[in-house]
């Protein structure tokens, strides 16, 4: 694969101009996936914000660790688990019913902005966002491509092997995003792949 090394601020331009330049439908759904605390899905996310907001487009922002499954789900087979990490973490329902569904035509238009929260381990009672016509939800998260999720732009922080090895956090969980990449491809179902090695250089795929 070919790289273009880019700006994290440059990125955040180019990846706004793709957005504002979606149509076709009445709002948006952009995800930011990549491995958790090892990529920096949530700062690209919320630096998409204002730049969005600035050409007229409304932006809510979903993380997906709002919408965890219960401790009692979550770890059931161990808290280190990396297969239940894969497999049984995610709310994926919710993310469809609650985020993704609302969003599209003959939907409300009306986004729960988070579920669970996962360090109280109950519901978080959030009240509904209503999201404007043209508006775009920005959902950051890990391991989000390929499990039937609905969105209209994809943007994947890539690791080498190396280096998924060397900054996730949680060493256990290192197996499920190995696995992530060889059963899925998160890269070749994404519509930007971002090589985030060293964070402070990233490097855009360039087809």
């Amino acid at each position: 694969m070919r790289y273009r090394p880019i700006s994290p601020a440059v990125l955040a331009e180019e990846l706004t101009e793709r957005i504002d330049a979606l149509t076709g439908r009445p709002r948006f759904a952009v995800a930011v996936d990549g491995a958790a605390g090892a990529t920096e899905t949530t700062e690209l996310a919320d630096a998409l914000v204002d730049p969005l907001r600035l050409r007229g487009r409304a932006a809510l922002r979903v993380s997906a660790k709002d919408f965890l499954r219960p401790a009692s789900l979550r770890y059931e087979h161990g808290r280190t688990n990396p297969d239940a990490r894969y497999t049984d973490w995610l709310d994926l329902g919710a993310l469809r019913r609650e985020v993704l569904d609302p969003l599209g035509d003959g939907g409300s238009g009306e986004v729960l902005p988070s579920l669970w929260d996962a360090g109280r381990d109950r519901a978080t009672r959030a009240e509904r966002v209503p999201v404007p016509e043209g508006g775009v939800v920005l959902l950051d998260g890990e391991l989000l491509l390929g499990a039937g999720l609905a969105f209209d732009l994809a943007v994947h922080l890539w690791l080498s092997p190396a280096a998924l090895h060397r900054r996730v956090l949680q060493e256990w969980a290192v197996p499920a995003y190995e696995r992530y990449e060889e059963e899925v491809d998160p890269s070749s179902l994404a519509d930007v792949v971002v090589r985030v090695d060293d964070p402070r250089h990233p490097a855009l795929y360039t087809p």
